[in-house]
């Protein structure tokens, strides 16, 4: 059996952890920052989990990850 391909637009989103949750970069901190709050510009600096519905789909995308 063939080996199974990696989607190569996933595997640049999200990465794995150590404990095998998946990890991604919280959008939102790129442009158009005078209007959002200090506050909220600090929490969208840390990395997110994602949910374990969209974490299904993610693996399904990178199924060596």
């Amino acid at each position: 059996m063939p080996k199974m391909k990696t989607r190569k637009a996933a595997a640049k989103r999200y990465s794995f952890t150590g404990t095998g949750k998946v990890k991604y970069k919280k959008q939102g901190l790129l442009h158009i920052l005078t209007k959002k709050s200090t506050k909220r510009k600090r929490n969208l600096r840390h990395s997110g989990i994602l949910s374990p519905v969209e974490e299904k789909r993610a693996r399904r995308l990178m199924p060596y990850g």
